[in-house]
């Protein structure tokens, strides 16, 4: 089989014809997989533990070699034993029960506004004039600066802890759900427009679905800078409570009840994000 010739013009003014390579009939042909919903890859549910464990075997043997100074850094099984004598003595409860208060109730009040601001800024112009130059200038601020302001307004006790968190956990939700909501795409609309659905069944239906993907990126964000100011709030004035409990053993110097708070605290933010992972595939499953 030969593919059709091509003709070119002599200096004769005759056009002849210049025959091609014939094609080949074994060309290999190879389907390229549909990825019509984009590029999805899988987690490998074996590799975090495998790389977990080759972290601890390095540290271990690094402790018991002499290569790292137990001052420093403790070996995992000194850790181990601290975060054990923690969870016998009771005190884990104690303070991971005060933790948990304060990130709940901070986290959710801070969500839950950050949602209803960022929606009003989205969808009204009015509400966008009004917040948002407010929300650029003071989202740079760093929290934990303005936490010996909360402490006049709120008092050392929990009010001030829980404001923290809750402001921290604001801001990042409102630019989240706001830039959502802009980025959902205008042909959508306008064809909710032309079967003639009303404002709020678009809203409904067509832009809150479509912004949900950024709302809940921004629940991450906002639940990983509140950890980190829970941690910072609980430092000043706070009897129990993982930050307390970290500050003590840092000014004991004990290394091992400081690294085991420390893993709590990781294991805290594992939680988090998981329960948002759970979250998202129960919301997100028109995306599939």
């Amino acid at each position: 089989m030969h593919s059709p010739d091509r003709t070119v013009q002599t200096p004769t003014g005759v056009a002849e014809p210049i025959p091609l390579r014939p094609v080949a009939k074994d060309v290999e042909t190879r389907r390229v997989p549909f990825r019509g919903a984009g590029f999805s890859p899988k987690a490998l549910w074996y590799v975090p533990p495998l790389v977990f464990l080759l972290l601890l075997a390095v540290w271990e043997a690094g402790s018991r070699f002499g290569l790292i100074s137990p001052l420093v850094l403790p070996a995992p099984s000194e850790v181990l034993t601290a975060f054990r004598n923690l969870v016998e003595s009771g005190m884990l409860y104690n303070h991971l029960a005060a933790s948990l208060q304060r990130l709940v109730i901070g986290f959710v009040c801070g969500t839950i506004l950050g949602t209803v601001v960022g929606v009003l800024i989205g969808l009204y112009s009015l509400a966008r004039s009004a917040f948002r130059p407010l929300v650029a200038a003071i989202f740079p601020i760093p929290k934990i600066a303005l936490l010996p302001l909360f402490i006049i307004w709120f008092g050392i006790g929990e009010g001030s802890k829980v404001a923290t968190i809750l402001f921290g956990s604001f801001f990042p939700m409102v630019i989240a759900t706001y830039g959502g909501i802009d980025a959902v795409d205008r042909s959508l609309i306008r064809m909710g427009q032309s079967f003639n659905m009303s404002r709020a069944a678009i809203i409904r239906k067509i832009v809150l679905p479509s912004a949900l993907p950024a709302i809940l990126n921004g629940m991450r964000i906002a639940a990983s800078i509140s950890i980190i100011l829970l941690v910072a709030a609980e430092m000043i004035g706070a009897e129990y409570g993982i930050g307390a409990y970290v500050l003590l053993a840092g000014n004991l110097m004990a290394t091992d009840q400081l690294i085991a708070g420390v893993i709590v605290l990781s294991m805290l933010g594992l939680i988090v994000s998981w329960l948002i992972s759970l979250a998202e595939r129960h919301f997100l499953r028109w995306r599939n």
